[in-house]
């Protein structure tokens, strides 16, 4: 297996430029692709590293490939069919695919026998922790794959994230992922409906939280995003609605794919994507709470 000196990073958004400048500053070459050229272009002269437009000499000059994109569909088009599949077609044998988007863990196992048959590995390593934790360095990484290509890989890793947790075999990231999202997601569609019905019978909204949050009930959702977020009407937590949403579906599609009968998992999908589609992927996941309320309340919103 090839040793890792040059990393090109595919996803130069929100979350990709700081992690690209992570893995830059922890004294790797890094190459930056972005579907923006420009947005790729000036990453790399912010950083002293290199862009590029081409896939193929992406693959060539590359020894692992980081993609921190939507989702799995948009790195399986990155790796066979933008730009005639050229950076699946210009990999070295042994370089390694670093899928760091949220994706589908059947789909990514499947993808994994695709590029073997290539001579190439994949891990899949999704992250939690945001913008801020992406800026410094300090990400929950949850990695999947085979043992020497997850050896391999960790000290890149190890430059965006400071809780590295090896979980299983490939795609028990991307698994582990989706149903810590799942959780966040019930904690905060619990949490929220706590608020709307404590309110309606006359509890401050206020009291609620400080209460559930020294008692059993507290979760992220009550420490972190109901006075800070839902009260306040800030609403600025930078997670997107809609990548929630498909985080959520990741989760409940996974238990359907293996024959698990998940009804929490199906209702908070239902709620999740309900929400999205009457206020838009683009708005933050907190705003979800206002269209819940809406339904629970219908006279009150007349």
């Amino acid at each position: 297996m090839t040793d890792i000196k040059t990393v090109g990073f595919i996803g130069i958004g929100n979350m990709g430029t700081p992690m690209a400048a992570n893995v830059k500053r922890g004294g790797f070459e890094v190459v930056a692709f972005d579907l923006d050229p420009a947005r790729a272009k000036t990453w790399a002269q912010e950083h002293g590293a290199r862009a590029t437009d081409q896939l193929a000499e992406l693959g060539k000059v590359c020894d692992a490939i980081v993609t921190m994109l939507p989702t799995g569909k948009e790195v399986r088009e990155a790796l066979f069919t933008m730009q005639s599949g050229a950076l699946a077609a210009n990999l070295k044998a042994g370089a390694i695919v670093i899928d760091m988007s949220s994706a589908d863990p059947v789909g990514t196992r499947t993808l994994g026998q695709e590029l073997a048959a290539r001579n190439l590995k994949l891990v899949d390593a999704p992250v939690s922790g945001g913008v801020p934790r992406a800026k410094d360095g300090s990400l929950a990484i949850m990695i999947g794959g085979d043992a020497a290509s997850v050896a391999a890989v960790k000290p890149v890793l190890a430059c965006m994230g400071s809780k590295l947790f090896e979980v299983g075999s490939l795609g028990c990231g991307h698994a582990m992922k989706c149903l810590n999202n799942f959780l966040a997601a019930t904690s905060f569609a619990a949490a929220a409906e706590a608020v709307t019905v404590g309110r309606k019978f006359g509890l401050d909204p206020e009291v609620i939280a400080d209460v559930v949050n020294v008692s059993t009930g507290r979760s992220f959702a009550s420490e972190m995003l109901i006075k800070q977020h839902l009260l306040s009407g800030t609403f600025g937590t930078g997670f997107a609605l809609g990548l929630l949403a498909k985080d959520v579906k990741i989760a409940a599609d996974l238990a359907r794919q293996i024959g698990v009968n998940a009804p929490v998992g199906q209702l908070i999908c239902d709620m999740w994507a309900d929400a999205r589609d009457a206020l838009g992927g683009d708005q933050d996941h907190t705003r979800a709470a206002l269209h819940w309320e809406k339904r629970a309340l219908p006279s009150a919103a007349e």
